[in-house]
Parts: C-alpha cells; sequence; structure tokens
C-alpha cells in the first residue's frame, strides 16, 4: 500500500506506539455490485485485488491521540484489508478553511472514498456533499459530520460524559465533600458536536447530586483556554468552594491543574479532576495524584472499523458487525447515518494496568520514567 500526504500541508511527525497484540478480526464482506457512472455523482466499484485511493482527514494535533493512534492504526488496518490500496493523509490542525483545502486536494487527486475526522461538524457539510457529488462515499470518522455521510464510527459520545460525571461524583463521595461545595465544569469545543454529547452526558448524571458553580465551553480544545477558565472560576469562586472539577479532556485537565497549582492548592489538597483521551501526560498525572481519572477509549478498533467501512464502501461489498453491533444515528440534519459505537472506559490508577498497559497502549516503562517512578503505582509495577 502507498502512504502519501497532501501536497498542501507540511507533514508532521508520526510518534511511535506500542505494537498490539491483536490481530484485525472486525468484519467479513460479500460480494456485490453498484452503478458505476462518476460523472453523475454515483459510486464507481472497486475492487481489493487492484486497489483504490483512500483520503484520511483528521482534525486536529492538540490531542496527541490522531497523530500517535489514530494514523498509523487506520494505515495499519488498510494495508491488512487492502495492500493494493492507496492512502492520502493530512491533518488540518483545528483549521476549518485547511481542512476544507486538503479534502478538495484529495477529491481533485481522485480518491474513491474519504474518511473524515471533522474539525468543524457544520462546515463539513460542504466538503461531503462536494465528495458524494462526484461519487465519493464518506465515513464520518469519531466526529458525525453533516451532509448526509455514508457511515459513522465512534464512541458512545453520551456515555462518555456519563462515565466522566460518574467517576467524579464517585471521587466526591469517597472524600465526603459531594455536599460541600461546588464544581466546575470545563467542557470541549463548541464547534465538535462531541463535546456536546458529553457535556450532556455529564449534566444527566450530575443532576440533583453536585452542584456546579461555573461552567464554560473551550475552543479548540484549548489547555490555555482552559487554565484561563479555571483561573477565572477560582476568582469567582474561592479555591475553598471548589471540591471537583469536570474537565472534558486530558489536554484541558493539563491547563485546569496548571491553574489550581499556580493558586497555590498543593498535590495532596488537588480536587479530583476528570478528563479524555488516555494521554499519556494525562496518565502519568494520575499517577502522580495530580488528575483523578481519563477516559479510555479504544483508538485500534475505531481505526479498523473506519478502514473496514472505507474498504466496504468503496468495493461494494457487504459489512458484517462481527462482534459489534451497527446502529443508526440521526445526525444535525435528520439523516439516519449506520453507525458503530464503542464502549468508553473510566481509568483511575486502580485500572491502568488492565487497561492501557494490557492493551499494549503505552508501556510500563513509557509511564514510569525517572519522574515518576517513585509513586506507588511505578514502584509496584517496575
Amino acid at each position: 500500500m502507498t502512504t502519501r500526504r497532501s501536497p498542501l500541508r507540511r507533514p508532521t511527525a508520526t510518534l511511535g506506539v506500542a505494537a498490539a497484540g491483536a490481530a484485525l478480526a472486525l468484519f467479513a464482506t460479500a460480494c456485490g455490485s453498484l452503478t458505476t457512472d462518476d460523472s453523475a455523482g454515483e459510486t464507481q466499484t472497486h475492487s481489493i485485488e487492484e486497489g483504490f485511493h483512500v483520503g484520511l482527514l483528521l482534525p486536529e494535533l492538540q490531542t496527541a491521540r490522531y497523530e500517535a493512534f489514530d494514523k498509523p492504526y487506520f494505515e495499519e488496518a488498510l494495508e491488512n484489508l487492502c495492500p493494493n490500496c492507496e492512502l492520502s493523509y493530512a491533518n488540518a490542525d483545528q483549521d476549518v478553511d485547511e481542512q476544507q483545502t486538503q479534502a478538495q486536494a484529495m477529491l481533485t487527486a481522485g480518491v474513491d472514498v474519504l474518511v473524515l475526522g471533522a474539525v468543524d461538524s457544520e462546515a463539513a457539510a460542504g466538503t461531503v456533499n462536494e465528495a458524494r457529488g462526484q461519487g465519493v462515499p464518506v465515513v464520518a470518522y469519531d466526529r458525525l459530520a453533516q451532509g448526509g455521510v455514508d457511515m459513522y464510527v465512534s464512541f458512545d459520545n453520551f456515555r462518555v460524559g456519563q462515565v466522566q460525571a460518574e467517576a467524579l461524583v464517585g471521587a466526591l463521595e469517597e472524600e465526603g465533600t459531594a455536599g460541600d461545595g461546588q464544581i466546575v465544569m470545563i467542557n470541549g469545543s463548541p464547534t465538535d458536536p462531541n463535546a456536546g454529547d458529553f457535556k450532556a452526558g455529564a449534566h444527566e448524571i450530575f443532576e440533583g447530586q453536585v452542584e456546579i458553580g461555573q461552567e464554560f465551553d473551550t475552543p479548540d480544545w484549548s489547555p490555555d483556554e482552559a487554565n484561563s477558565q479555571m483561573e477565572g472560576a477560582i476568582t469567582s469562586l474561592g479555591l475553598d468552594e471548589i471540591v471537583g472539577v469536570y474537565s472534558a479532556n486530558d489536554g484541558m485537565a493539563a491547563g485546569i491543574i496548571s491553574a489550581l497549582r499556580s493558586a497555590g492548592v498543593s498535590v495532596e489538597d488537588l480536587p479530583p479532576v476528570t478528563g479524555q483521551d488516555a494521554e499519556l501526560h494525562g496518565i502519568q498525572r494520575i499517577v502522580s495524584g495530580e488528575q483523578y481519572m481519563t477516559v479510555y477509549k479504544a483508538i485500534r478498533p475505531e481505526a479498523e472499523i473506519a478502514a473496514a467501512m472505507a474498504v466496504s464502501l468503496a468495493t461494494g461489498d457487504d459489512l458484517e458487525s462481527g462482534e459489534h453491533t451497527v446502529t443508526e444515528v440521526e445526525d444535525a440534519d435528520g439523516v439516519m447515518v449506520d453507525s458503530i459505537l464503542l464502549d468508553p472506559v473510566a481509568v483511575t490508577v486502580d485500572d491502568i494496568a488492565d487497561t492501557v498497559v494490557s492493551d499494549g497502549f503505552y508501556t510500563i516503562e513509557q509511564i514510569c520514567t525517572d519522574d515518576y517512578a517513585d509513586f506507588d503505582f511505578c514502584k509496584e509495577a517496575l
């Protein structure tokens, strides 16, 4: 399989990842056919034997997962399913216009199927419509783009918010502070439809259990903005009133914890802070006691499913879900999209070994560097 990047964006380095032990065994296909009239916007049928051209567009570099895991996992899965396929890749670095330019370049270059992790789900409708007008099917990856995509794979994002909130409420109950103060909610980017689902799921759990003192939406999932928001919450509410912080992801949790530490809070006195994505630094903060939890989303199966969906759409073959349930998700335009939603997992210090380590996401050596070797988790693991 040949891999190339969009010529319109300077390549970025792909980080190394631990090898996974499980082989790709997700889907079986059965032969089928589609009408082939590309000029009329009808999807062409391609064969695995001859190969075809797949475009992968990912949304941002702020979160480490896309370059470190999603891209290489997708590339590996496509290689396994279609060795003669060509892959073009680009990351928009959170720039809506850049992603539209990248998509246009791929469509001009003749990609046969597009896998799209949208920067902005509403703005992505133009790209989706243009692709489908050229007979190029679209898989929405991780974020449900508007415009009528053909298939969608992600996690149960409402459940992600519930998992985060359940963990935070549990931590407050364990500390006996659930009714003693207020929490701060720092949500994700308003242009990311997943962020709204995370927030809605969290609110369902928080209702009647905790008091939300301040709540923010965070443009571009920016840790710096989250840091400023937390500083404002500290000024407004007072440190003594803040018993916990809902952070929608690990990157923002870093900014939040930095604000608390700058305000004079010791590691031992930090309130529980949530996260998401199981970033390495997030896991290390959990080891050190700075961050309470993260949400682990097994990215490998998500990327493998996306590759299988791309192959199914390009070849016209049936997609069989195996162990995964195919459901329908309604997009913002009321279009029902065939979807597979994976389950998120809460990770505290007690769960690290049985999740990110056992799955090969990180090794003990990656987590327990010199700065973390003296913490209990690393003492027991090394």
